[in-house]
């Protein structure tokens, strides 16, 4: 097939047809019309010999022809930005938003350096937080490309993905300084009180939690809250405890005891994730790059 009779615009909506599997999805994510998303789908399947998108209750599956163009379609876009984009902009030149999804916790430990260090070298980078549903989500929202860069614990990110480790987190043990388990502080007066749990879906279930039946043990979570910096405040005003993330305990620790926790407990790695058709962005290089340095990786 000759190049010059395919309209490589085509490939861009249907790209973000199979992403999204629903007409009106794609067409809002590509700021088009509706019936034009569905005049370019029809054309995407005559050029292809193949239906790509069969309809289904709520949205469309993919054919197997359509699997199997996914991964190189975004390859050949990613690629064809690349070449695009080929002369980098002096970085202090450089205009670009990018959207980065981090809970509360890493948030708090890296924006600010983040920021005082591109004010210095690309000051008109700008940045948009997103709040974070998990790291199946976070991979999700980077495949679709409604996220450039994504700050979580990724066990296996595939192929398709870039990852790199941030730090290594252990977890300690926070309570308010009066707190009566602080006296004499072991695993039955860890046990003895209301925890609290922070869990962006709401669970009230842990590793922790699951470590303690193995042992026959059990606590009592008290409260469950969705963000990190919510724990410290509600632990400084009751007799909740909570174990944290260390880089969640509040610099000023004179209103808390900070204890090692009194059963092993596994840390974490941070990791920082992004698209592989991301790897050729000069933005998101340079803040990838930038990351690592402030956390120390």
């Amino acid at each position: 097939m000759n190049l010059r009779g395919v309209d490589l615009n085509l490939l861009v909506i249907l790209d973000a047809l199979m992403d999204e599997r629903h007409v009106t999805r794609a067409a809002k994510r590509l700021h088009l019309s509706q019936p034009a998303t569905s005049s370019a789908l029809e054309r995407c399947r005559h050029l292809f010999g193949d239906p790509l998108l069969i309809r289904g209750r709520g949205e469309m599956r993919l054919s197997a022809k359509a699997e199997s163009l996914r991964e190189p379609v975004k390859a050949l876009l990613a690629q064809a930005e690349r070449v695009i984009n080929q002369a980098d902009t002096p970085l202090a030149e450089l205009r670009q938003t990018l959207r980065i999804l981090m809970a509360d916790f890493p948030v708090s430990a890296l924006l600010g350096p983040l920021h005082q260090r591109l004010m210095t070298s690309a000051p008109n980078l700008d940045l948009i937080i997103q709040t974070w549903h998990g790291a199946k989500s976070a991979l999700e929202q980077l495949a679709k490309g409604e996220a450039d860069l994504a700050v979580s614990v990724f066990p296996n990110v595939g192929a398709s993905f870039r990852c790199v480790e941030l730090l290594y987190e252990d977890y300690c043990v926070l309570m308010r300084k009066d707190h009566p388990a602080a006296q004499d502080f072991n695993l039955q007066q860890w046990l003895a009180y209301p925890h609290v749990l922070v869990s962006g879906r709401g669970d009230t279930d842990s590793p922790v939690d699951q470590t303690l039946q193995a042992h026959g043990l059990r606590r009592r979570v008290g409260l469950v809250v969705p963000y990190f910096q919510m724990a410290p405040d509600l632990v400084a005003q009751s007799d909740y405890i909570a174990l944290l993330p260390i880089h969640c305990v509040p610099q000023d620790t004179t209103k808390f005891t900070v204890f090692p926790p009194p059963i092993p407990v596994e840390g974490f790695p941070l990791h920082l994730a992004w698209h592989v058709r991301r790897q050729g962005d000069q933005a998101v290089s340079h803040v990838v790059e930038v990351i690592r340095e402030v956390t120390g990786f």
